[in-house]
């Protein structure tokens, strides 16, 4: 048995008439009429009752149009998908993400990309906004998810969000209430990102305690920010941090107040390659433009 004998018959099946299927064909009827014949003597079972003035399915018939057009059908999903892996719709997806991004959304992500793209392997990295540009001007990622500003002309950015900021505190350390006593805190320590690691985001928090009123002694530095978070829970200084990290943790030994005053905001952004075009990139990029932060 082989594929034309299936799509013969169901081209006489569809038609119930052998001249208008062997005209869908293109072919001669006498060939079409012998090739259901052999289809018939190889699986042993009558699929039509003909007569010379209708063509009708057998039950057996009905049966047989109806799993091979499953069959078809599958074949049909084979093929796209197979097209969709020469394509590289499959393979490696690497996405970069700043440690200052709430991780349930990287994981609603990897779902929601994971439930489209079956074959493909997806990879996380924790990277910071500069080494992430660098990466995907080198092709190391597909998309990052950093704090702007971007400066390169291989990289295409949309703003997902703007985020602003927090002073974060341990509860058992420091006593503050409202935004009114932050200039209370110029003699307290602080734990800030490293210049190197986030140049960028560092002058953004020299220039929000510049707007209250002081220079913040920074004692401790980390690159990542939940040791920041972390080191404050310990009592070794207080921060500032995006907004989103303030929203979402529930330590109770830990308090954030929101800076409302300053009309300072921290721009989060997503990266692809200007030359991407993929059809997963699409997907990412469009499921976190929509989602509900």
């Amino acid at each position: 048995m082989e594929l034309r004998h299936l799509k013969y018959f169901l081209a006489v099946a569809e038609e119930l008439n052998f001249t208008k299927a062997s005209e869908k064909l293109f072919i001669s009827q006498p060939p079409l009429s012998r090739q259901i014949i052999e289809l018939e003597e190889e699986i042993q079972a009558r699929l039509f009752n003909r007569n010379n003035k209708k063509v009708e399915l057998t039950e057996a018939g009905k049966y047989f149009q109806k799993e091979v057009k499953e069959l078809f059908d599958n074949l049909e999903r084979i093929s796209v998908k197979t097209k969709k892996i020469a394509e590289n719709i499959s393979g490696e997806f690497r996405i970069a993400y700043i440690s200052s991004i709430y991780s349930a959304v990287i994981s609603d992500l990897i779902k929601h990309l994971k439930e489209q793209f079956p074959y493909v392997n997806f990879k996380l990295f924790e990277v910071s906004t500069t080494k992430q540009i660098t990466a995907l001007e080198q092709g190391k990622i597909e998309m990052g998810i950093i704090r702007s500003p971007v400066k390169s002309p291989k990289i295409k950015s949309q703003l997902w969000f703007q985020d602003g900021f927090s002073v974060v505190y341990s509860k058992s350390h420091i006593q503050i209430k409202s935004e009114k006593e932050i200039p209370n805190l110029k003699d307290e320590t602080f734990v800030f990102f490293n210049k190197d690691y986030a140049p960028h985001y560092q002058e953004v928090l020299l220039e929000l305690c510049a707007f209250y009123g002081f220079t913040p002694k920074v004692v401790h530095e980390s690159n990542n920010i939940n040791s920041i978070v972390q080191l404050v829970k310990n009592g070794l200084g207080i921060s500032i941090v995006p907004s989103n990290i303030a929203k979402n943790n529930r330590d109770s030994e830990i308090g954030f107040i929101e800076l409302k005053k300053v009309n300072l905001f921290t721009d989060v952004s997503l990266i692809t390659s200007k030359e991407d075009d993929s059809e997963i990139t699409k997907s990412a990029v469009d499921f976190l433009l929509h989602f509900k932060k």
